[in-house]
């Protein structure tokens, strides 16, 4: 029960009950001493529509999506963002974990790697038309692309797609013509909608990349149909192995403190832990001290640039031999990790106590007369 102390100052958790995310996060609270409220997203505006003279302090976790549906992604993204920005909106007193408009500035890939870059922090660079600097349209300007500039292998993903959907790894080699893609995504035989699989498929062409324009090649319709969906086009470096996986790492920041790093292994370029790959926590890596060093750093660089997030995802690429770190894309939602849950749940003990703090700092401050 919540204790009369902390009567006037209400701790919630948006989120969707049953999940993961909910049961884990209420698991940490009950440790921490902490009571929660759980508002679900399905009835989120009745939040600020019944009369409350609490202050509040509130986690955002994401809303379910049922739709596998590509095409969707901007629609759905848009109507989140609109329910973000009513969020943002509110007169009450109302603090956030990480702040709606935090979460906003998150959700577009294009414009975190540009502040990213502007910032001089290290990043898979994006790649976009040279004088324009628009997005690139379509396979043959691509292919064009990348032969002029000589990048020979990029990833290329929607720029609110999450969760590895609608990701893509593309090598071309201009001398042969030969064309390789690695994704989850597929055109459904039924309705022709460009659907995220969750399953990792690999086409492979040869022939001459200059015709392809001229000619009917399945990577070809497929890169068409995935660029028309507004991507972000991205250098691929060279990924550090272990034992013969490659890997990237996700770590989790809040309040400037590494809570969590974890290796995502996997035999082929693109490593999300759901299409089968394998974690491995970073410690089991043994980096050279000074790497890990780096990447702290270079977490906590990224972070200053978003101080309206108290908790963010960051995916890290070590690029192989060097061990150089580059940052791939941040996450203002991406805490959770069943590595972590399924053990000593840290990640969401440390906001059950940033939110704990929270409370007892507002009491005392209401007690000593403002």
């Amino acid at each position: 029960m919540m204790g009369e102390r902390h009567k006037n100052r209400q701790v919630i958790l948006l989120g969707n009950p049953g999940t993961k995310r909910t049961i884990y996060f209420e698991h940490a609270a009950r440790k921490a001493g902490l009571h929660v409220f759980m508002a679900d997203w399905k009835c989120w505006e009745q939040l600020f529509r019944e009369p409350s003279r609490q202050e509040r302090f509130i986690k955002i976790d994401p809303p379910l999506w049922d739709s596998c549906n590509l095409e969707e992604l901007d629609l759905l993204t848009a109507d989140y963002k609109q329910k973000l920005k009513h969020l943002a909106e509110c007169k009450r007193p109302v603090q956030f974990l990480n702040s709606p408009e935090g979460i906003i500035s998150l959700l577009d890939k294009r414009i975190c790697k540009n502040r990213l870059m502007d910032a001089k922090i290290p990043v898979t660079e994006a790649i976009c038309q040279p004088v324009t600097k628009l997005p690139i349209p379509n396979a043959q300007c691509l292919l064009e692309l990348m032969d002029s500039q000589k990048i020979f292998q990029v990833f290329i993903k929607p720029v609110t797609g999450s969760g590895a959907a609608g990701i893509a790894a593309f090598r071309f080699q201009p001398k042969t013509g030969r064309m390789v893609l690695y994704t989850c995504l597929l055109e459904h035989p039924d309705s022709g909608f460009l659907v995220n699989t969750k399953k990792l498929r690999c086409f492979s062409e040869d022939g001459s990349w200059k015709m392809r324009g001229q000619k009917s090649s399945q990577i070809s319709s497929l890169l068409d149909r995935l660029l028309s969906l507004d991507c972000i086009v991205e250098r691929w470096y060279a990924k550090e192995e272990y034992k013969g996986w490659s890997y990237d790492l996700r770590a989790v920041v809040q309040d400037g403190r590494m809570d969590f790093i974890l290796a995502r292994l996997s035999k082929g370029p693109i490593t999300n832990l759901h299409l089968n790959n394998q974690p491995l926590l970073a410690s089991q890596l043994n980096l050279p001290k000074t790497v890990m060093e780096q990447i702290a750093v270079l977490c906590q660089k990224a972070c200053i640039c978003y101080p309206e997030n108290r908790s963010v995802g960051i995916d890290i690429l070590l690029e192989k031999r060097s061990f150089k770190p580059r940052i791939i894309e941040m996450n203002g939602q991406g805490d959770l990790i069943y590595q972590d849950i399924y053990q000593d749940n840290q990640i969401y003990f440390h906001q059950a106590q940033m939110m704990k703090t929270w409370q007892e700092e507002q009491d005392e401050f209401h007690e000593n007369g403002k």
